[in-house]
């Protein structure tokens, strides 16, 4: 019997940030972005939430091992995410007015509840 080939990390990576965008919009919130880059960093998911910047950063995680995935959020990460962050408001000033609020969505491998955290982190 063969076993099922594995899905391509990327190809999972690119369905969790799909459920995301997803349960973001059904939420209300207005995407302006996705997969921001720049040399400083990526932006998983940048919307508007009534009148407040959102950078979502999306984690997937197989297990709750080492933590889950909102310990995979280091401050290393955190610090790439906000310098991208400066970057995407320079680039487009119109943003710049709006308060900025970092979340992070928690996608299971399948098909379970996301789990959203609002204010994740602050900008230091």
């Amino acid at each position: 019997m063969a076993l099922a080939p594995r899905p391509d990390r990327r190809q999972v990576g690119q369905r969790a940030e799909a459920r995301a965008a997803d349960h973001l919009r059904a939420a209300g919130l207005t995407l302006l972005h996705r997969n921001f880059h720049c040399r400083r960093g990526e932006l998983d998911i940048v919307a508007r939430h009534g009148g407040t910047l959102v950078v979502a950063e999306v984690r997937l995680r197989a297990s709750a091992r080492f933590g889950g995935a909102a310990a995979s959020i280091t401050r290393a990460k955190q610090r790439r995410i906000v310098c991208a962050t400066r970057y995407l408001l320079a680039r487009y000033p119109s943003l710049q007015r709006l308060p900025v609020r970092f979340d992070a969505l928690l996608v299971p491998p399948d098909e379970g509840p996301i789990e959203w955290l609002q204010g994740a982190f602050d900008a230091y």
